[in-house]
């Protein structure tokens, strides 16, 4: 599997780097209808498209604790971390 990992939810863009989760788990804890384990216990989303609210998407990228989950606005102003 690719070292980051890219979703576009909603007007948000979000990017999971795979070479720094540790699997703490706290992104799933916040927004499990995006985020999952993969068979390497490592981040990855969720197939389909979620129904998430934009602050709780942010919040579940601000929440890990090795900056692992980047997000961006439209423009690509990075908004997480």
């Amino acid at each position: 599997m690719a070292d980051s990992l890219e979703r576009r939810i909603g007007d948000v863009t979000v990017r999971i780097d795979r070479t720094v989760c540790i699997a703490s788990g706290n992104c799933m804890k916040v927004a499990p209808e995006v985020f999952e384990f993969d068979a390497e216990r490592i981040c990855s989303f969720r197939a389909g498209e979620p129904a998430i609210e934009r602050v709780r998407l942010l919040e579940s990228c601000r929440i890990c604790p090795v900056d692992a989950l980047l997000a961006f606005a439209a423009d690509g102003t990075q908004l997480v971390p």
